[in-house]
């Protein structure tokens, strides 16, 4: 029976491999290393065996419980090619010295539905029942909610297994296993603050691009230390914040299954499905790379397209789709205002000339605590846009907000993109220096110096009376709609020429758009959950700048002749 399971494994593998199953280039990757795995084998110095007991373990057990959920609810667990070969994985590969599992990290992306709490559970509870070690199982979210998705699908499958009866207890959300005393147990959000003192062997981090922080990642992988056979389990869908710690972990993983990279681990399994860059969501050829299970029966097909029209007909709701549904990482979060891989595209390592050119300067002062920005707009002779940034934060206040913000600050300010300004609230003499200064050394003309007119009475009023055209921008839709789309707009044409400048990127990444009953839009201070200061600068200066009269030229103006 055990040698049964291997050959379906191996002949999953292959098909993949060979194109009769359809499936990503990541995918591909992760059973081309799995088969190579299985040809050295044969030989005496490879440090593995694998344990095909084990899998057809795993697999009786998944087969003593019933689906929970879906069309198959209330029918015995029949596990598939695809969740065969990840719990193979997981479980079967070994190290012939110690017999401990040679997997102790397992990273699996999947789109929405594709069993993935189902197949979480069974590992889970496979751990948590059968080990002769008194297990400690934890389930992670973000929060309490997130965390108990897995917990309630896991009590679920149990509950209604009769050969269990008696054999657990389900109280004060904790499923104990009365001969091992096994725990499993999901996690609240304070626990990644201390991790109470946990020393898990299993931790299961679900939907890791909703984690704002690797906090809970960090307390779990360090409370393994003390055991011999540890295992952490990330299982997401792909997000649309790409400063979030998922992102950075999906980076690491996918190199490690990249022959051409020089990253190895084998200590980390790593599955993803995922559309590829160049396939076409409209071709329902190809969703079955995102969705190994949800593909294979007409209900999900049929979910698949009723969501592909949702999100044609309502182009906001295209974020969703592509990550949820095509498991695709997208750079913007809800609502969010900037498109970020167009934002990206338009950086340049190496500036435009823009001595003599046209400055239109945006300013955002913030409170005195936080920070404050500067942005500066340049009308460029062939009808594009030059943009450039600088923001100020308090020395004093620096350490805590790098802290409570949770962003580099203190790289920033090294290299150049922040001024830490002396005692604990920014000084505006600052901000004026600095234009003054920028101005004279790289010969830029400034035209205007753009305010937000909240609290900024007398910095205008400085402004004037240092020779400046200070230039009120009121706060509202009516003033800023008009220029908040037009610069988007711009940026999509590939109009923007920016200097990759990591805090305006962030905080373009940060905005997110406020709409009103006529469509018009603004950034949105209040819904904006990071600082959006350097982008709403930059939208001050684009009120103006966008309605200049190009007709005279930058020559013209350097007093040259254009040839």
């Amino acid at each position: 029976m055990s040698e049964n399971l291997v050959q379906r494994i191996v002949g999953y593998a292959q098909s993949v491999v060979d194109g009769r199953v359809v499936a990503c280039k990541k995918h591909i990757a992760a059973c081309r290393r799995f088969l190579k795995d299985i040809e050295r084998l044969a030989d005496d110095d490879y440090p593995f065996d694998f344990d095909v007991d084990e899998l057809y373990a795993f697999d009786k057990w998944a087969s003593m419980f019933k689906h929970t959920k879906g069309v198959l609810a209330g029918q015995q667990i029949k596990l598939t090619d695809f969740q065969l070969f990840v719990a193979a994985n997981i479980f079967c590969w070994k190290h012939k010295v110690s017999g401990a599992r040679r997997f102790r990290r397992a990273y699996i992306q999947l789109a929405r539905k594709n069993a993935k709490s189902q197949l979480l559970a069974l590992i889970t509870s496979y751990l948590a029942f059968l080990s002769g070690e008194q297990e400690e199982c934890y389930i992670a979210g973000w929060g309490r909610e997130q965390s108990s998705i897995v917990y309630n699908e896991i009590a679920s499958q149990i509950r209604a297994c009769d050969l269990l009866k008696g054999k657990y207890t389900d109280s004060y959300g904790r499923i104990t296993h009365l001969k091992s005393g096994s725990v499993i147990q999901p996690l609240s959000k304070e626990s990644r603050k201390t991790g109470d003192g946990k020393n898990p062997s299993i931790a299961v981090i679900d939907e890791y691009h909703v984690h704002e922080t690797s906090e809970i990642y960090d307390v779990l992988i360090s409370g393994m230390v003390a055991r011999q056979n540890p295992l952490i389990v990330i299982i997401t869908t792909a997000g649309f914040d790409l400063s979030r710690p998922c992102f950075t972990e999906y980076q690491y993983v996918s190199n490690i299954i990249d022959e051409n990279s020089p990253i190895e681990n084998d200590e980390y399994f790593v599955l993803i499905c995922e559309l590829d860059p160049d396939d076409d969501i409209n071709d329902e050829s190809v969703w079955v790379k995102a969705n190994p299970i949800v593909s294979t029966y007409e209900q999900g097909l049929d979910a698949l397209r009723s969501g592909l029209r949702a999100a044609l007909d309502v182009p906001e709701k295209m974020r969703s789709f592509l990550t949820k549904n095509m498991n695709k990482w997208v750079d913007m979060r809800e609502n969010g205002y900037m498109p970020m891989d167009k934002w990206r595209a338009c950086g340049a390592d190496e500036m435009p000339d823009l001595h003599g050119v046209d400055c239109y300067v945006g300013v955002d002062l913030s409170k005195k605590i936080d920070l404050t920005s500067t942005s500066f707009e340049f009308p460029l002779p062939d009808g594009r846009f030059a943009v450039k940034s600088h923001s100020f934060l308090p020395e004093d206040t620096l350490a805590e907000k790098r802290q409570t913000d949770k962003v580099p600050y203190d790289l920033w300010v090294k290299d150049g993109w922040i001024t830490a300004t002396p005692g604990a609230v920014v000084d505006y003499r600052f901000i004026r220096s600095y234009i003054e200064r920028e101005a004279k050394e790289h010969g830029w003309r400034i035209k205007e110096i753009c305010y937000d007119p909240y609290a900024a009475t007398q910095f205008a009023q400085d402004l004037e009376s240092d020779g400046y055209t200070a230039v009120e921008i009121r706060q509202g839709t009516r003033t800023l709609s008009e220029p908040t789309k037009n610069f988007r707009e711009e940026v999509l044409a590939g109009n923007i020429v920016h200097d990759k400048n990591p805090v305006l990127t962030w905080a373009m990444g940060n905005a997110v758009e406020k709409i009103d009953h006529n469509e018009n839009i603004m950034l949105d201070k209040e819904k904006s959950t990071d600082r959006i200061d350097p982008a709403a600068a930059l939208i001050n200066a684009h009120a103006r700048a966008m309605a200049i009269d190009k007709s005279e030229s930058v020559y013209e103006r350097r007093g040259l002749r254009k040839l």
